[in-house]
């Protein structure tokens, strides 16, 4: 008995992923085994940066809110223990938009950790 392929089906998978690796550079677009491992790859890069958007977004909160309360003499971890220590609960995503969007709401802040 002869041996059966399901060569609908194989095709159809490769065609899926050949599509989803369409812009990649040489034979990172149309060689199978090539775009596969570039996919394959492409994904754990996502899982990873995910992971690393959060550490990135806060590190860039934590230099805004120190370059806003240095201009009010301040550092960023005086600041942030005068907060502690008035009881304002307020987190640094908020916290830095303030800083680059609305000084005026920023410097009363400081004034209150202060």
């Amino acid at each position: 008995m002869p041996r059966s392929v399901n060569h609908v089906a194989s095709r159809a998978k490769r065609k899926s992923i050949l599509k989803l690796t369409r812009g990649y550079y040489g034979a990172r677009k149309n060689v199978w085994t090539v775009a596969k491992n570039t996919w394959e790859k492409g994904l754990t890069y996502a899982f990873r940066d995910r992971r690393n958007k959060k550490r990135n977004f806060r590190a860039l909160w934590i230099q805004r809110i120190n370059a806003a309360a240095r201009l009010e003499g301040m550092s960023y971890s005086q600041l942030m223990g005068g907060l502690h220590k008035a009881g304002i609960e307020i987190n640094r995503k908020v916290l830095a938009d303030l800083a680059v969007n609305n000084p005026q709401a920023f410097s009363a802040i400081v004034a209150k950790a202060k």
